[in-house]
């Protein structure tokens, strides 16, 4: 390998053992405080959720509306990298002005800014999957993106049963069906809801959510940005035979 290569190989070994770190006991209470919120709220609510974000996620799923950046095959992986993270860098600032604008709005802007934010964060991984050189046109090539978003935004013990899947995504997409999904939107709703909630209340607050706004977005962008390349990492040194 070469050297930036190396260097990227540590990352992603160091990145994984932190992802396979097994639940603390703050990550389980806190969890379990969150399971009895959500047995709080009525069912229709969660149903209105749920219809929510699946509608949002099979959209990008079976729509055609993406345009995205390409990179040639021949560009050494260190250049292609360096545009990625460039393209990532646009889309934190795209979501920080969103966050913004919608915190400055109180409590109706902010819940607009849960669907504005989810179509930012997918759009920005299907350009990153199509600079590392994946075609999203192919189904399964959504269903890898979409296991991403849930990687990056779900608890410490679901994530453990999602890296094992992108840990082996050239046997399990096999499995897969070449049209249609059987993805469990409830459970992903709420995995991503939960997450979020933390970062995100405090923009629903008049006049400081603004800045919390701007701020979450940010972050938040960054680190699904961080777990996307670390996950087609994954796939490029098992192509280069370095990881089976």
């Amino acid at each position: 390998m070469l050297l930036y290569e190396e260097i990227a190989f540590y990352e992603m070994n160091a990145w994984l053992r932190k992802v396979k770190k097994h639940p603390s006991i703050f990550n389980r209470m806190t969890k379990g405080i969150q399971h009895k919120i959500n047995d709080i709220i009525p069912d229709k609510i969660h149903q209105a959720i749920t219809f929510a974000i699946e509608k949002m996620v099979k959209g990008v799923l079976f729509g055609s509306t993406y345009i995205n950046t390409t990179i040639p095959g021949e560009v050494a992986f260190e250049k292609r990298e360096a545009k990625i993270k460039h393209k990532i860098k646009w889309y934190q600032r795209t979501a920080s002005v969103e966050g913004a604008v919608t915190g400055a709005g109180g409590i109706l802007m902010g819940f607009v800014d849960f669907p504005a934010f989810l179509a930012i964060k997918m759009k920005m991984l299907f350009e990153v999957a199509s600079m590392y050189g994946h075609d999203v046109k192919d189904f399964k090539e959504r269903l890898f993106i979409l296991h991403v978003f849930q990687l990056a935004f779900c608890s410490q013990q679901k994530r453990l049963e999602v890296i094992k899947v992108l840990e082996n995504w050239s046997s399990h997409k096999s499995t897969l069906p070449d049209q249609g999904d059987s993805f469990d939107w409830r459970s992903f709703q709420i995995e991503y809801r939960d997450y979020m909630d933390l970062a995100k209340l405090a923009q629903l607050i008049p006049v400081i959510g603004a800045g919390v706004g701007a701020i979450a977005n940010w972050q938040l962008s960054d680190h699904l940005g961080k777990t996307a390349m670390q996950c087609y990492r994954m796939r490029y040194f098992e192509q280069k035979g370095i990881i089976e």
